[in-house]
Order: C-alpha cells, then structure tokens, then sequence
C-alpha cells in the first residue's frame, strides 16, 4: 500500500517531480507511461496544476528511482526562513514570496546558494561592526599601532642613514647597529602582540591585553552564564578559587564584586522559585515584590539562569556598559557608546520607572526582542553625597507572532547602523542602508 500523505505535502510535489525528471534526461510521455497515466495529466502535475494523489506519486517515485518522500517534502523551514530573509534585506528587488516553495523545489542548489550568500553577507557585516568597534574606540589598540609605527620609523631612520652615509665612525655605526637591533625587536613584540589582540587568542589575555571587565565576562561566558555552584551550600570557595586564577588583579577585583553579589542574590531567591514564578509570569517587578530583592537583582538571576536565552547590559549614570551578556541577533558593542535609542538609557534618565518595549534590530536579517528596562539609585553617603544610579535592560528573543505593540527600531551603535534616516544618528554609518 503506498504511503499516506497530508494534503500540504503534497501541493508542489510537481515542481520536484519535474526536476527529477529532467535530470535523468526521461520525456514525459515515458515517464507518463511507466506510471500509468497520460502525458497530459503528468503535464499539469509538473507544473502544480493537478493534485498528485499518494498512490500516482508512489508509482512515479518508482518510475523516477527516487524516495516519495524526497518528491513531497517541501522546503525546509530554515531554508524557506533564509530566502524569505534574503528578500527582505534587498526589498527593491520584489521578490515573490508566495513562490519561495515553487523555486526552492525546481532549483534547489541555487535556492541554498542564495541563502548561503545571505547568511554569509550578515556574517560579513557583523566582522565588520566588530572590526570598526575596535578600531574607532579601542584604547589598546590605538596606542598598540602607534608604538608599531613608531618603532618603524626608527628602524626606517637607522637604516637610512646607515645606507646613506659611508665614512661613519666605527663607534657611531656600532651604536646604531645597536639601535637598529633594538628597534627591531621592539616592533617585533609589538606586532606579534597586536596579531595576538586582533585574533582574541588567549595569549593575549594572559598578556594582560583584554580589558578586566572581558576577562570576567569571558570567564562567566566560559560556564555558560551560570554560577551552578552558588545553589548549593558551600559551593562558593570553589568559584573564589576560580576567581583568584584570573589574569590580571582588576579582573579577579571585579569577578569577586560580582560573586560576591550573585551570593546574596542567589540565597535570597533560590533556583527552583524562580524557575516556578518565571514560568507563571515572566515579569521582574513581580517576583521582587515577592521575594524583598530589587528589581535589578531578579534581572540579574534572571539572565544567569540555566540554559537562559535572555540577554543582558548594565550601565552606569554616564551610559558607559558595566556588563554585556550577548543575545544572538542583537549586537552589544565592545567599545564606545551604543545606540540611544536602547530602553536601558530611557531608564536610566527615569529612576524606578519600568521601561517594556519590543524593539527590533538593525542589519540584514531584523530580529525582534522584548526589553524591559529599570534604573535604580543609590546613595552610599547619604543625602550629603552623590546619587548613584545603575541601570539594565533585560533583552528576550520574540519568538511568537509580530506584537501589536509599536516596535522601536535600533541598532548597536550610530557607526555601524545601517539606518540612516534614524533622528538620532551621532555620525554617518560606514554600511550601506540596507533596510
């Protein structure tokens, strides 16, 4: 008995028995034949005209030497997900959508090669926000490539006039053979150093060159964003151990802050609760109001839950990111300011307002995520002394059908934003518009 099939596997079978038929070099009325119907009806059938019932396509397959499933499977959802992608990063073209099935089976090497360029493309952009993240704000790096110069010119110098001039003292030309060795090694290092930073190889922070607050962030990314051991008794010395063997006194500085604070955070509100009361409702404010923790500290155990698809940043009263745990799809930048548009910085103009938005990414391949955004104040002093405030925003990929509410169009930052009609660009982009 030929297999059963649902009716929406069976909508563009033609298109695919099609191909198949062209790429053994059969014609249509031998294939009709061998199949047991007419050519006529084969030719409506090719061209998604006539519905292939299960037992007609069961003897083509066998006519055709291919599996049933490999004629009636449509495309693949992530492959359909890419082209429709690809189209909507170049919205000149007019792409037919409804078509997308149609093209995927007749042509379904050109169909993945598309989607490889598309993905591929997004890849390419995110290296080069990268890139210009590093370049434009990297503090190291500026003066890493200024002492590369500069121990090039000297050698440059040395060798000039070593070249030019012949009637040098002996004690002269040695001093400068000196100077030549030196020079030469120095721009040696410094280049070696430079390669080893621009690579992110661990050389180069074990050379002290990563920031302290990557380092701590490298080694919270290292666990998978989560401190297991702080929910058992007990299982904090084994991370202060870990702490203690990080690369530079800043980062273990700033790593011990930070335990120190999950600590409290995570015996103030257990695992297993929070698990239960995100689950019943996914809403910060709430759970603090339970539990007696501030709202920052429930984002906090939120974000460095488990297996925690929720993104993080956390900024000072100056904008500056104290604190970056990536979300796929929503670009944190390394160095600099991010974009202003971000609800972390409408917070943090506005103490213990919560902010919720649904915002949606710049680039080639848009996502959409819902924020939620709170500042809060300190005063260490007292009322003599400074407010200080701190503020996050919790990032949550919108996995589910467009939201009603008004989306907030954003960025990562004004250089390497596509959108150049946004009111609050700083400087031009240096992407093309894209979207």
């Amino acid at each position: 008995m030929p297999r059963s099939l649902p009716p929406s596997s069976l909508s563009l079978s033609g298109s695919l028995i099609r191909e198949r038929r062209l790429a053994l070099g059969l014609r249509q009325g031998e294939v009709a034949r061998q199949a047991g119907i007419s050519a006529s009806y084969l030719n409506l059938i090719e061209h998604n005209r006539r519905r292939v019932g299960p037992d007609v396509l069961d003897r083509l397959a066998t006519v055709l030497g291919a599996e049933v499933a490999s004629l009636s499977e449509g495309v693949g959802g992530a492959l359909a997900d890419d082209l429709r992608a690809a189209a909507a990063a170049s919205p000149s073209a007019q792409a037919e959508l409804e078509r997308i099935e149609d093209f995927a089976g007749r042509f379904p090497g050109w169909a993945a090669v598309l989607a490889a360029q598309h993905r591929r493309v997004g890849q390419l952009e995110q290296a080069v926000g990268a890139l210009n993240d590093r370049l434009t704000h990297d503090p190291y790096l500026s003066t890493s490539l200024h002492e590369v110069l500069s121990a090039l010119s000297s050698v440059r110098s040395t060798a000039a006039i070593l070249a030019d001039t012949e009637d040098i003292d002996p004690d002269w030309r040695a001093r400068f053979h000196r100077n030549l060795h030196e020079d030469s090694e120095r721009l040696a290092v410094g280049a070696e150093a430079l390669v080893a930073y621009l690579d992110g190889s661990d050389a180069a922070e074990e050379a002290g060159i990563a920031s302290p607050q990557e380092v701590m962030e490298g080694w919270l990314a290292d666990r998978g964003w989560h401190l297991a051991e702080l929910e058992d008794e007990g299982g904090l010395p084994g991370l202060q151990a870990e702490v203690a063997g990080l690369a530079s006194a800043a980062a273990r500085s700033l790593a011990a802050a930070f335990l120190a604070q999950a600590a409290v955070e995570a015996r103030a509100l257990p695992l297993a609760q929070l698990a239960v009361e995100w689950a019943q409702d996914a809403d910060p404010a709430r759970i603090a109001s339970l539990t007696g923790l501030s709202v920052l500290a429930v984002i906090r155990r939120v974000a460095l839950m488990p297996e925690s698809r929720a993104g993080l940043v956390v900024c000072d009263a100056s904008g500056t990111l104290l604190f970056r745990k990536p979300v796929e799809g929503f670009a944190l930048p390394r160095f600099g300011a991010a974009c202003p548009l971000w609800p972390l910085f409408s917070a943090l103009a506005r103490p213990m307002t919560p902010i919720l938005a649904c915002v949606e990414t710049a680039g080639r391949a848009p996502r959409l995520f819902r924020t939620l955004a709170i500042c809060e104040a300190r005063l260490p002093q007292g009322f003599a002394g400074p407010q200080l405030r701190e503020a996050a925003m919790l990032i949550l990929p919108e996995d589910g059908p467009r939201p009603t509410l008004q989306v907030l169009p954003l960025g990562p930052s004004c250089r390497i934003c596509p959108r150049s009609q946004c009111p609050a660009r700083r400087e031009p982009s240096i992407l093309a518009e894209s979207a």
